[in-house]
């Protein structure tokens, strides 16, 4: 009896000792971007956006030194998957920040949901139903998704450009699924009509059949692709003798697309899209950010894509949490995800916050393409759609029982 006192003060400072001293270790960050494949030049862009948050914060928050270990993926989930694994199980990350693409969001949700002890953070992956459906409790999304990119779309091109008439093109996977509903909901809801959609694989190269299959008395054509696969299909379809007027999909008409170099830039001018950024938007938070963006990384793009904006407010969030829980990482993170789930984060682009699903509602931007003085093209700023829910603004239920965006859903033929 005499021994239990000095035994219960031994282990309390030793627990003391054990709780300085993790306290004292680095955080360790591990991020996930598509740095193969097709989408390469969009997880570099996400690179980016991520190092120059840990840069402008010096590498450490909370109190603590932030050591970052990147992974790569390929835009599929089982890559995605891989990623994590090796990111939590053996390198022993506390947090993770990605992914980029749609449906490996999905996959990381759901092995978010078997890692309680640690918290995952998006990168830029915008498939609704990584959140909308089936939310994990330790995943926390600060960046729109691909349906809520697209508020005011459909309206603004039946109002302004007089098309009712428009057949999809897009990439056969979650994310362009979440951009066409987007589009469609006010498209159709407006009188709007979807004769035809093309769906085409990840990495596909060869569009010949879908552009000679587009029919020729639509009005326009919305096109929901990225990267490469962007840049294929609009130079094969110039090629073809195409002159439909083009209604983007928010990445395909990103700085990661209009950067490149041939004859469809010409044809992109007065293209209309929208998404979470525009890139001449007059606030001094955007032109600070595009200011530190292009001396941080000269060889970069002219303008940040949405994929370094995407990943530079996911860790800023992240850094944002750590500074406020002073770094305590105790009890499975519990104090961090109550400040991760609460904040009001100040980004380049505005004010976010969350729902109850930890998924981001925040201002989307209405843009079309113009081509500046000295030929270089970027999106201007028409109009901002302000709050944006992950519903567009519905009743969740209602909005929920439209079904999850799919090659089939919605339809208005």
């Amino acid at each position: 009896m005499t021994r239990t006192p000095a035994f219960g003060l031994s282990l309390a400072a030793a627990l003391m000792g054990t709780t300085a001293l993790a306290q004292d270790d680095p955080i360790r960050i591990g991020s996930i971007a598509t740095l193969e494949g097709a989408f390469t030049v969009l997880g570099e862009e996400g690179m980016r956006g991520l190092e120059l948050a840990l840069e402008q914060a010096g590498h450490a928050a909370g109190g603590r030194e932030i050591e970052l270990i990147s992974e790569a993926s390929d835009a599929t989930p089982d890559s995605a998957v891989q990623a994590a694994r090796k990111l939590v199980e053996n390198d022993g990350v506390d947090i993770v920040i990605g992914p980029l693409s749609g449906s490996e969001g999905i996959a990381i949700r759901d092995y978010s949901k078997t890692q309680p002890e640690v918290t995952f953070v998006n990168g830029a992956s915008a498939a609704a139903d990584t959140t909308l459906r089936e939310p994990s409790e330790n995943f926390f999304r600060f960046t729109t998704d691909g349906t809520q990119w697209m508020a005011g779309l459909g309206e603004y091109v039946i109002e302004e450009k007089g098309w009712t008439t428009v057949a999809t093109v897009a990439e056969d996977y979650s994310f362009p699924y979440s951009q066409v509903m987007g589009f469609m909901l006010d498209f159709c809801e407006m009188g709007g009509t979807v004769p035809e959609k093309f769906w085409a694989p990840i990495g596909n190269k060869d569009y010949t059949s879908i552009v000679y299959s587009i029919p020729q008395d639509v009005d326009a054509i919305y096109v929901a692709l990225g990267g490469s696969d962007a840049v294929n299909f609009l130079t094969q379809y110039q090629q073809a003798g195409g002159t439909k007027p083009m209604i983007g999909g928010s990445i395909t008409v990103d700085q990661s697309v209009l950067s490149a170099e041939g004859r469809r830039r010409d044809y992109l001018v007065g293209t209309p899209t929208a998404g979470p950024i525009a890139d001449n938007w007059d606030n001094p938070a955007w032109e600070a950010f595009q200011t530190a963006y292009r001396e941080a990384y000269p060889d970069g793009l002219g303008s940040p894509s949405l994929f370094a904006h995407g990943y530079y407010v996911s860790t800023l969030a992240v850094l944002e949490g750590l500074n406020e829980v002073e770094g305590d990482l105790s009890d499975g993170q519990a104090a961090f995800r109550e400040a991760l789930a609460t904040m009001t984060l100040e980004t380049p682009t505005g004010e976010v916050t969350l729902d109850e699903n930890r998924q981001a509602i925040a201002d989307i931007f209405l843009t079309e393409v113009a081509m500046d003085e000295d030929g270089e093209l970027y999106n201007e700023v028409i109009g901002v759609t302000e709050d944006v829910t992950q519903t567009l603004g519905m009743p969740r239920e209602e909005f929920l029982a439209l079904g999850p965006a799919s090659r089939d859903n919605p339809s208005c033929p």
